[in-house]
């Protein structure tokens, strides 16, 4: 995999070069309200033009329908990047016509555009081969030079990720780079006792990371909604919480295999619970109890972990060598079911160990409860990426930049 600075050396000054950026951050309205994906590829970008290229950035932003919607346009994300690099950036409002063809031609020398949402087009995830070809081909004539440095979608087959790569020399960017530097450290060369934290909505969707990881990990921490699931597979009543009943049967092999291999799969010991899933426009008061994990009511909805087991937790991360954290503990968002959440990121910063927080919601949460970035080993800009790479998975991205 050619790399940034290889790419430099041959040259880019006065070529067009296409950086496939991860700008997918969160809105409120037209307001980022994290804007960790932007800054994390702003080096690439930056020295990219800082030697001289025309800098074409392009991203998705949300699941627009193949169509213009104007809610996720990728404007405010064009403006924050400019902000962050010191210069103005042009944005072009379409991904292949006029406007996006015409801002990269009247690019000079070390300048910077941003075009729009790439999903605005149908082709960019289109499952036809031919249809994301033909986008592909489109993409491919506003550029010299490809570079890929959106780690969050390298585990997607989109014609931007994929197809465009096939179509001009490329190499991997200053992010990717380092994305699969840390995720090697929890594959290949694993420092010991290594301890992975999943929580998040549903158990479903970490699955094959929970597969893949009972043959690696030494321990395995759950929270989040995921984790009803895997009390009811233990025969607790678990009220109105989140549930996937078809995931039981999984789960309960899953545990068994855990005690076969002697790997420690650790659940709350008490859980926070409420009536109702909270309001998290008003964040009006939700009536939080405090209840064993083992004991929960019917009617009542379990919401984050509680002060035990945010002990448990702390105690069986406090030595660990190693930490892969994907998946919030709780309802973060509320400030009634913040503390699971932020006991577990907490623990990280004090850990000594080389800690990994693994994009998505926990990425989130790290800073939307105030943690200092630069008090985690690192925190990834891609969850389902992370998630796919440590199943073990091809993901198309990366090998698209593969020679």
């Amino acid at each position: 995999m050619k790399t940034i600075d290889e790419l430099l050396a041959e040259g880019v000054t006065g070529k067009r070069v296409f950086v496939r950026a991860d700008l997918n951050v969160p809105l409120s309205g037209t307001t980022i309200t994290d804007d960790g994906r932007i800054r994390a590829v702003q080096p690439t970008v930056a020295k990219l033009a800082g030697a001289g290229a025309r800098v074409v950035v392009a991203s998705h932003l949300g699941r627009p329908k193949g169509a213009p919607d104007p809610a996720f346009s990728l404007a405010p994300a064009a403006a924050r990047l400019g902000e962050l690099l010191g210069t103005d950036v042009a944005f072009a409002t379409d991904t292949v016509g006029e406007s996006a063809r015409a801002t990269v031609a009247a690019l000079t020398d070390g300048q910077v555009a941003v075009i729009e949402n790439l999903r605005f087009n149908a082709g960019e995830t289109s499952k036809d081969d031919a249809e994301r070809g033909a986008f592909a081909d489109q993409l491919a004539e506003l550029a010299d030079l490809y570079v890929g440095d959106g780690f969050g979608a390298v585990h997607r087959k989109h014609a931007s990720v994929f197809d465009l790569p096939a179509r001009l020399p490329h190499a991997a960017g200053d992010l990717i780079a380092t994305e699969v530097g840390v995720l090697k450290k929890l594959t290949d060369d694993v420092q010991r006792p290594y301890a992975v934290v999943l929580g998040g909505a549903k158990v479903s969707d970490k699955l094959g990371v929970i597969d893949h990881l009972l043959e690696r990990a030494d321990r395995i921490l759950i929270g989040g909604g995921m984790a009803y699931t895997f009390l009811k597979a233990q025969g607790h009543e678990v009220g109105s919480s989140l549930l996937q009943e078809d995931q039981i049967p999984v789960v309960r092999e899953y545990l068994q295999r855990a005690e076969e291999k002697g790997v420690e799969f650790v659940l709350p010991v008490d859980v926070v619970v409420a009536p109702a899933f909270p309001d998290l426009k008003t964040k009006a008061p939700a009536h939080p109890a405090t209840v064993a994990a083992d004991a929960m009511p019917a009617g009542q909805m379990g919401l984050d972990n509680g002060p035990e087991t945010n002990k448990l937790y702390a105690s069986k991360l406090a030595d660990a060598a190693t930490v892969f954290w994907n998946g919030p503990m709780g309802v973060f968002e509320h400030p009634d079911f913040a503390e699971g959440t932020r006991a577990v990121a907490q623990a990280l910063v004090d850990s000594s160990g080389f800690s990994v927080v693994g994009g998505g919601d926990s990425a989130a949460a790290v800073r939307i409860l105030g943690f200092d970035e630069n008090a985690f080993g690192h925190i990834s800009t891609g969850g389902g990426a992370s998630l796919e790479y440590l199943e073990g998975k091809t993901l198309p991205g990366l090998a698209a930049l593969e020679d």
